[in-house]
C-alpha cells in the first residue's frame, strides 16, 4: 500500500520480526520507520526506542490494529510521530506521510481525542503545548497576542488557508474549539504574555 500512496517513498526493507527490523535500520539509509506494535521477539514500542537510538531523526510511524489510547500514548511516548490504524485508507495514510515529513505529529481522527484527554489528565504532561509543532505554537503565539488571521498569514509568509489549516490542527490537538480558551491556554503556559502587544 505505501508505494500506491506516493511516489515520494521507496521501500528499502521489510520485515515482520523487530530485531530484524533493528538490523535493517542500522544497515539501511532510511528515514522513515512504518511498524506495527504486535511483533514476534520485539514489539513495535521497543522497536521505535530502538531505532532512535540508532537514528535519532528517524520518522516513526505504527500502523496497528491497537486504537485504545493506552498504545496511541505509549507509542508516542516512545518517539512516535504518526499512528494510524491498519484499516486506515491510502489517502489517510499519505496525509500522515506529508504531516510527519514536514514535523507535524499526526493522530489518526479515530484515536485523536481520546489521547488528548488522556494526556491532558497525565501528570507527565504539566504542558500540553508540547503536543503542538513548532509552527502551531507559533501560530497560536499570534493569536494570543491579538494577531488575525491575515497579519498571522503575513508575518509567517504563508497564505490565510495554511494559517487556518494550523489553527483548526491546534484547536484539534488541544481539545479547545475557541480562540478565548486557546489564548487562556498560551497565557497559562507562558507562550503569551497577559498584556498584548
Amino acid at each position: 500500500m505505501i508505494e500506491e500512496v506516493t511516489d515520494q517513498t521507496i521501500v528499502v526493507g521489510e520485515t515482520n520480526a523487530g530485531r530484524d527490523a533493528v538490523r535493517l535500520i542500522d544497515d539501511l539509509n532510511i528515514d522513515l520507520l512504518i511498524t506495527d506494535l504486535a511483533m514476534p521477539d520485539l514489539d513495535g514500542i521497543g522497536l521505535i526506542k530502538a531505532a532512535l537510538k540508532l537514528k535519532p531523526d528517524l520518522d516513526c510511524i505504527v500502523l496497528s490494529m491497537h486504537t485504545s489510547s493506552e498504545y496511541v500514548a505509549a507509542a508516542l511516548k516512545a518517539g512516535a510521530r504518526g499512528y494510524l490504524h491498519k484499516n486506515a485508507t491510502a489517502e489517510e495514510l499519505k496525509q500522515a506521510l506529508d504531516a510527519v515529513r514536514s514535523g507535524t505529529p499526526y493522530l489518526h481522527p479515530s484515536v485523536a481525542g481520546s489521547v488528548v484527554a488522556i494526556l491532558r489528565e497525565s501528570s507527565d504532561l504539566d504542558n500540553p503545548i508540547d503536543l503542538l509543532s513548532d509552527r502551531q505554537r507559533e501560530v497560536l503565539k499570534l493569536i494570543a497576542d491579538g494577531h488575525n488571521t491575515r497579519d498571522i498569514a503575513k508575518t509567517l509568509n504563508v497564505s490565510v488557508k495554511t494559517v487556518e489549516t494550523h489553527r483548526s490542527q491546534l484547536m484539534d490537538r488541544l481539545g479547545i474549539h475557541d480562540i478565548a480558551g486557546l489564548v487562556k491556554l498560551a497565557i497559562r503556559h507562558g507562550l503569551a504574555d497577559l498584556e498584548p502587544n
